[in-house]
């Protein structure tokens, strides 16, 4: 199968993907990774490991969705399969999760459904939880409420500072993001309602 990354900033989930199919624990083909950024350092990340790199500027469009529509065309061109966002910031429209029904992987920094939005990390910290971690889930209209894939828990511990954690909640994401488009590419993940099943 072939999957594009969508990232909007630094790209180390990014990376992990790379690396994980240079090593072949990732089985399915990276064709491209596009950003709504244009000093993205994901895109840094795709030229160096030689993967197309592909800025498209927001500003250039009226409206979301004929954005997306510009992104859909660009996913069609390298035939791609299933789309995984990594850091990209921005919310995908009706069009285009209609190319793509449950075919859409994204990673959120926080055990779903608790804190969602964009400071999962903080709000979760702040909360004074002992158990945090990513969750890799499907992408639906509703934002951090698809069903999800993986979850992998990451303990707080007493001497943590918010920046300690976000490292190791990172370190988490690295591990469990790949695994799950894995599982997703070899045709291992079967939605029942809101359930996933892996096997």
């Amino acid at each position: 199968m072939n999957f594009a990354v969508l990232a909007s900033g630094h790209g180390g989930n990014l990376q992990a993907i790379i690396k994980a199919v240079r090593n072949e624990k990732i089985q399915a083909d990276l064709k491209v990774v596009i950003s709504d950024k244009k000093d993205a350092y994901a895109l840094k990340r795709a030229h160096r490991a030689k993967i197309p790199a592909v800025y498209i500027n927001p500003k250039d469009f009226s409206n979301r969705e004929s954005f997306d529509r510009e992104i859909v065309a660009q996913l069609r061109k390298f035939k791609i399969d299933f789309v995984v966002l990594a850091g990209y910031m921005r919310l995908l429209s009706g069009f285009f999760l209609r190319q793509y029904p449950d075919k859409i992987l994204n990673i959120h920094p926080s055990l779903l459904p608790a804190f969602k939005g964009l400071h999962g990390i903080k709000d979760a910290f702040e909360y004074g939880v002992r158990l945090t971690g990513p969750t890799v889930h499907f992408v639906i209209d509703e934002v951090d409420s698809g069903m999800i894939i993986l979850q992998e828990a990451v303990r707080v511990q007493s001497q943590d500072t918010l920046e300690t954690l976000e490292k190791k909640i990172h370190q988490a994401e690295h591990r469990v993001y790949p695994k799950a488009i894995d599982l997703f590419a070899r045709g291992k993940l079967k939605i029942v309602g809101r359930k996933v099943i892996v096997g």
